[in-house]
């Protein structure tokens, strides 16, 4: 082993190098985000995946014991407070043990709150172009 980090490409690149478990729980992850967010664009950024609506929308990860959500704004963090309290934060993530269910549709709140925030945004600016 040469200690270099494994550089991903692709999404599915990110998700062949999982165990079994946690690709498949990031994968119901993955299905939801998607769903909520179908004209959002998903790449790999920070080399994990993460999908783009208008600005970056939302990143999701998977560890050993865990899979992580984590936002490029931290309004989240004040809006779905008292949500988040069953659930480890950081800075900027909120982790999901891979051990209990998944909470959906806590997942498609915030995905629906994020891509209203990043129109809002995105109108401000335009918005401050014009003036």
């Amino acid at each position: 082993m040469t200690g270099e980090k494994t550089r991903f490409s692709t999404v599915e690149e990110y998700l062949q190098s999982l165990p079994d478990k946690a690709r498949a729980v990031l994968e119901k992850l993955r299905e939801t985000i998607h769903e909520t967010a179908p004209e959002a664009e998903e790449l790999i950024s920070y080399q994990i995946p993460a999908f783009r609506f208008h600005g970056m929308l939302i990143y999701y990860s998977a560890y050993t014991q865990h899979v992580s959500l984590s936002f490029p704004a931290f309004k989240v963090f004040e809006v779905f407070k008292e949500e988040f309290t069953p659930y480890e934060l950081s800075k900027s993530t909120v982790r999901f043990r891979l051990d209990e269910p998944l909470p959906l549709d806590l997942v498609r709140e915030i995905v629906k709150f994020r891509m209203k925030e990043n129109l809002e945004m995105e109108a401000a600016k335009s918005k401050g172009k014009k003036s």
